[in-house]
C-alpha cells in the first residue's frame, strides 16, 4: 500500500513541476537559480538523455510499460519485499510513469533542470529513475539474495 502511495505522490509532483515549467519557463528563457550550478530551462525532449533516439515516441512508451510490468511482476509474483528494492522500484516506476504521461499526451517530455556538471537537461521523473537505478544497483550488489527470487 505504501508503495502505491509513494508512486502516486512522485508522479503527481512530477506532473505539477512540469506544469509549472510549461507555464513559467516556456517563454521566459533560462533562469539561473544558483550561479554556475543550477539553471531552469524549458526543453521539449522527443528523445532520451543527450538527445539520443529522437522522435522514437512509441519505443519509449513500450519500453516504459515493459519496465513497469517487470517491476510489478517482481513485487507481486516473485514477492520481492525488501524495502530497499521496493523504494528503488517505486522511484523507477514513478519516473517511468511521469515521462510516459508526457509522451502519451504531448509526444515529448518536458525537461527543465540543468545542472552544470551534468550536461543533459532533465526533469524530476528522470531524477527519480536515476536515483531508483542507483538504489537498485546498491541493492543488487550488497543485499540481493538470488535464492529469494528463484523460489
Amino acid at each position: 500500500m505504501w508503495l502505491t502511495f509513494l508512486v502516486v505522490i512522485l508522479v503527481v509532483v512530477d506532473q505539477i513541476l512540469k506544469y509549472i515549467a510549461n507555464a513559467n519557463l516556456k517563454d521566459a528563457g533560462d533562469i539561473t537559480v544558483i550561479p554556475g550550478f543550477l539553471q531552469l530551462v524549458y526543453i521539449e525532449n522527443s528523445g532520451a538523455a543527450f538527445g539520443i533516439l529522437q522522435n522514437q515516441r512509441w519505443f519509449f512508451i513500450i519500453f516504459a510499460v515493459a519496465m513497469i510490468l517487470v517491476f510489478v511482476y517482481l513485487i507481486k509474483v516473485r514477492k520481492i519485499n525488501d524495502r530497499l528494492f521496493l523504494v528503488s522500484a517505486a522511484l523507477i516506476i514513478a519516473g517511468g510513469l511521469g515521462n510516459f504521461i508526457d509522451r502519451l499526451s504531448l509526444g515529448y517530455v518536458i525537461d527543465y533542470i540543468k545542472i552544470s556538471f551534468f550536461p543533459p537537461v532533465c526533469n524530476f521523473a528522470d531524477y527519480c529513475i536515476t536515483f531508483g537505478v542507483i538504489i537498485l544497483t546498491f541493492y543488487i550488489l550488497f543485499f540481493y539474495n538470488k535464492k529469494d527470487v528463484l523460489k
